[in-house]
């Protein structure tokens, strides 16, 4: 997915709902400045920054990840098959992560799935509301969480509270792949 897009997103449901930045900036905690860099920015922001938008404009965060900024139907059921799956943030973005949303399609989800290939220099500490399951599916993971390291093989599990701060990266020879499942409390 082109990640201007993504913020082109942004900006238009914000317009659309007749928020402000500075209304923008107060919902989800950021600040105004920021936001007005997102809006602007050729690179989609991490992951967490866009699910505080996306909170904050009341919507679900796959619509900011959408090539067509439409709702999609809202169903009780949503299957994505494997050529569906959209990238949603690129190696060439600024976290390096690369992440592929397994869900997209359903609307008011309390968890969000998705693929993530950790790069193998990771430098950015993430830290946001909710809970998170990793599953390795490939390769092995450095983690570190609330400042202790983790090692994490093909095969292993962790679930973890996200609002600590954590930071994982690919080690070894071969780059992790990582099934992850973030949880959201607030059914959107």
């Amino acid at each position: 997915m082109d990640e201007k897009k993504i913020a082109k997103n942004i900006k238009n449901f914000r317009i659309s709902k007749k928020i402000s930045l500075d209304q923008l900036a107060k919902l989800s905690g950021l600040t105004k400045g920021y936001i007005s860099k997102i809006e602007n920015s050729d690179k989609a922001p991490p992951l967490s920054t866009l699910i505080k938008i996306a909170n904050a404009l009341h919507i679900d965060a796959s619509l900011l990840l959408a090539e067509d900024s439409e709702a999609p139907q809202d169903l009780s059921l949503c299957i994505v098959k494997k050529n569906e799956r959209k990238e949603v943030v690129s190696r060439g973005t600024l976290y390096g992560y690369h992440y592929e949303a397994l869900a997209y399609k359903k609307i008011g989800k309390n968890m969000e799935p998705f693929i993530i290939e950790p790069e193998f220099n990771e430098k950015a500490v993430f830290s946001h509301d909710g809970e998170e399951f990793m599953y390795v599916l490939e390769g092995k993971h450095e983690f570190m969480y609330d400042g202790k390291k983790y090692i994490l093989e093909e095969g292993d599990s962790i679930y973890f509270d996200a609002i600590l701060p954590h930071i994982g990266r690919s080690i070894g020879e071969k780059q992790a792949k990582i099934l992850a499942v973030m949880y959201f409390y607030k059914r959107r």
